[in-house]
């Protein structure tokens, strides 16, 4: 009988995922961070955005890196309708302000319409329970430039104007593209009618 418990005990540790985002309901943090718009950088507030409506939240792995290149061409193809449901966008990452200037100018990517925000210290993210990995030496992007940090899950949170989450996408959970993150919280956006 002990043997069974153990069993379970050791069956039940090794099954749970280390980190799980945060929920639907729950409180979504707080944050400030660098961040760029068309390759302007200013500061990001969350609360000053949901004052205006529901915001997205959408972490992603690196700049110039394949499914972050579509995610971020997507975002900023539908943002017209994001602001018609009014909704804002904030992309998250562990790129520095030097290549999120670049990426959030990048006509082909973010085009000047929507901001990307810098979390280097990570901190960001493990405020909202994400994966993180480090630095992989020697990983470049599609450019053939050398990447230098690490990389955050990719998750995408709608938050609505009272700090809740009102829903999760997850790319690891939920077997879903990057371009389908932008198609499914433009959905949610549009029925919490600026909420």
């Amino acid at each position: 009988m002990k043997k069974l418990l153990l069993g379970l005990a050791l069956t039940t540790i090794f099954a749970a995922p280390a980190f799980a985002a945060l929920k639907v309901g729950d409180t979504a943090p707080d944050f400030s961070a660098v961040a760029s718009l068309g390759g302007k950088e200013f500061t990001f507030k969350l609360n000053e955005a949901l004052k205006k409506g529901p915001a997205v939240v959408y972490f992603y792995p690196s700049a110039y890196t394949g499914g972050c290149d579509l995610e971020a061409h997507t975002f900023a193809e539908n943002h017209e309708k994001f602001e018609a449901a009014g909704a804002s966008i904030i992309g998250v990452s562990a790129d520095n302000l030097e290549r999120l200037n670049q990426f959030a100018a990048d006509p082909a990517f973010c085009a000047g319409k929507f901001p990307i925000a810098s979390d280097e210290s990570l901190k960001i993210a493990k405020s909202y329970d994400l994966k993180t990995t480090e630095a992989k030496a020697g990983a470049k992007d599609v450019r053939g430039v050398e990447i230098g940090h690490g990389f955050i899950e990719r998750v995408t949170f709608v938050v609505g104007k009272d700090h809740k989450i009102a829903a999760v996408m997850s790319s690891a959970d939920d077997k879903i593209s990057p371009d389908q993150h932008v198609e499914k919280s433009l959905e949610i956006v549009k029925k919490m009618g600026g909420k």
